[in-house]
């Protein structure tokens, strides 16, 4: 019983220090599905999604401006998606739009501004773990980022980028 105690002590003592108690919370992470970056309102009222000319083989349809979610700005959170490479090299990408499904800026028009994000990735991910759909960590914040493949609504400084799994 006493051991128990002392374990029950110890553990209330580490998770009530200050040091401890943050380090819990920087790896609390808002798990997101695309939809939870459109806003209650654009959802039940989605804007008109642009018209293509096909008479004119070069016009190229406006991407489609997506409102952002306030709430989200400054939030932890864990997104999944594809990756379309910005900056980096053959080895590692270090920049990059993270899009809801694979291709998203190479058809014409891009996915919404809303449902694309600009990630700044210093730690730089393998280019080889990037083909498939990967899960990014880190803090979502609604500062739009502009780039000719595609504009995005939302950036993110991401702590880790990993393989996709399937949540259980």
């Amino acid at each position: 019983m006493k051991a128990y105690l002392a374990m029950a002590l110890t553990a209330l003592m580490i998770t009530s220090n200050p040091i401890w108690a943050n380090a819990s919370k920087e790896t609390a992470y808002k798990e997101l599905e695309w939809d939870d970056l459109i806003p209650l309102s654009e959802q039940l009222n989605p804007p008109p999604f642009p018209e293509v000319d096909h008479n004119d083989e070069f016009a190229i349809p406006k991407q489609p401006i997506g409102k952002v979610v306030e709430g989200l700005n400054g939030t932890p959170v864990r997104l999944p998606g594809f990756v379309v490479p910005l900056e980096g090299d053959s080895h590692e990408i270090t920049a990059f739009l993270l899009v809801p499904y694979f291709g998203a800026c190479i058809h014409v028009p891009a996915p919404p501004t809303n449902q694309i994000v600009y990630v700044a990735y210093p730690e730089g991910a393998k280019v080889d773990d990037l083909w498939d759909a990967v899960w990014v960590t880190g803090t979502l914040q609604t500062t739009a980022a502009s780039h000719e493949m595609g504009d995005a609504a939302y950036s993110l400084t991401a702590t880790s980028v990993t393989p996709y799994e399937r949540p259980h």
